[in-house]
């Protein structure tokens, strides 16, 4: 079991190709949204994040492509971090087909968050300082660090 943020959006014109669809380098830029939005929901203000100097860059990238979105279809993405430690992250993304967030809840408790899964993957993350050298988030930011700890631990 595991606790996912969700975030719904539409899609865009201007996220698609010329088969109407969401071109896939998108679905990254909707993980990273995701990412953001799950850090503000623990609690850590992303943009403080980085003015102290922790940066949190991206590793490794994976995505499969089940089925595709489209103009003015909504989705949802769905966050959860998987494995998280004072050095490295990792974080599972979803995109489902509609707004799983209809009824005013910003979360979901189980394996796998319900409905038509569109895209899945997951983002490997690394804690750096400003000059790009491993830092420990547990004893950079001790309070940042036990809010997400907490978060991670919730179901």
């Amino acid at each position: 079991m595991g606790l996912w943020f969700l975030h719904p959006l539409r899609v865009r014109y201007q996220e698609t190709d010329q088969m109407g669809v969401v071109y896939h380098a998108n679905y990254l830029n909707w993980f990273e949204i995701g990412r953001t939005e799950w850090v503000r929901h623990a609690g850590v203000d992303y943009k403080e994040m980085e003015l102290r100097g922790l940066l949190l860059p991206v590793t490794d990238a994976q995505a499969s492509f089940k089925q595709p979105a489209r103009y003015d279809d909504w989705v949802t993405i769905c966050t959860q971090m998987a494995e998280f430690n004072g050095i490295r992250v990792k974080f599972k993304s979803r995109v489902i087909l509609g707004n799983l967030t209809e009824d005013g809840n910003q979360r979901f408790i189980g394996e796998e968050p319900p409905g038509q899964l569109l895209v899945g993957g997951e983002t490997k993350h690394v804690w750096v300082n400003r000059e790009w050298k491993l830092v420990r988030f547990d004893r950079e930011a001790p309070e940042w660090f036990t809010r997400m700890k907490e978060l991670v631990n919730l179901e």
